[in-house]
């Protein structure tokens, strides 16, 4: 159906199905432009399922806190929609979020995480992930949505909640997309750990996400802490191309252990990535300490 055969809806049932009184809704529209787009042949204003999308997630940010007026800024700057929704009956009114969701500004992922919403965070990060892949949501959503998270800590003192939450339901979202890939490019898998001590693993989660879904690469990830004897067994077992080992804290980067992983034949690339390396590694040892690097360094071992 395209947008101009797309049914429109009248203030009464967007009021019934948002639970909104119409009173509101009118005021919604004259004093935050968010109403309806749309004019039946009649010339009466008509919501449409775009209007329906910017309301609901109005309402749902009001309910969860937020002023009205930052709310209807928060939807009018939301940079996507979905595209295609299913056709819908109009006395049926369906959530266009909870069928499809859009894609949320850093802002509005922000505050669902405050809220705990963890059903909507996950929602959303899912979404992103498969519209717009790992970079761009890492970039663009994840990185932005901590550091907001870490300014309320510093300020606070608080919201550990928060972050532990994020972490979580990114963390879920990034685990569904390393599964094996159908027809994988390589014959030796790339193998991804934390250092011993460190418990940041978010980042290797997205390496191996991002090589999985856009160049079908067999990733192993090992996860948070794993102790250099466990790392050198899971190498000794699986032989893979490369070994990617993540430090965030310097409490974390003794660069000392790296150089008593085993020497394989055919050898491994070991690929340290993050800032909290200290000096000191390994010659043979690779650093990097940007997203792009790690996946640029890891494909090119692979090439």
């Amino acid at each position: 159906m395209t947008a101009d055969e797309e049914p429109g809806y009248g203030i009464g049932a967007v009021s019934r199905r948002l639970g909104v009184p119409a009173p509101t809704l009118r005021t919604w529209n004259l004093r935050y432009g968010v109403g309806p787009s749309r004019r039946s042949p009649g010339g009466h204003r008509r919501y449409d399922t775009r209007d329906l999308w910017r309301l609901e997630e109005m309402n749902r940010l009001i309910r969860s806190g937020v002023p009205p007026a930052d709310a209807a800024r928060e939807v009018l700057r939301v940079e996507a929609v979905p595209s295609a929704v299913p056709e819908v009956r109009t006395e049926e009114i369906p959530s266009p979020l909870a069928e499809r969701p859009g894609i949320p500004t850093a802002a509005m992922l922000a505050r669902a995480a405050m809220t705990l919403d963890s059903r909507t965070v996950y929602d959303w990060m899912e979404a992103s992930l498969a519209r717009n892949g790992v970079p761009w949501t890492w970039e663009r959503l994840v990185m932005p949505v901590f550091e907001t998270i870490c300014d309320r800590q510093a300020e606070s003192g608080a919201s550990v909640e928060i972050e532990h939450l994020f972490s979580d339901r990114l963390l879920a979202a990034l685990i569904r997309l390393t599964a094996r890939p159908a027809r994988p490019v390589n014959t030796r898998p790339v193998l991804l750990a934390c250092a011993e001590d460190e418990q940041h693993s978010l980042p290797i989660y997205a390496l191996a996400a991002t090589l999985t879904t856009d160049h079908q690469v067999e990733t192993r990830v090992l996860g948070a802490r794993t102790p250099y004897p466990a790392l050198a067994d899971a190498m000794r077992r699986l032989g893979p191309s490369v070994v990617f080992v993540w430090s965030q804290l310097p409490a974390t980067g003794d660069p000392a252990p790296l150089a008593s992983l085993p020497v394989l034949r055919p050898p491994s690339l070991v690929v340290a990535g993050g800032m909290g390396w200290r000096e000191g590694l390994p010659t043979s040892v690779r650093h990097v300490t940007s997203f792009q690097d790690a996946l640029t360094r890891v494909l090119t071992a692979l090439a």
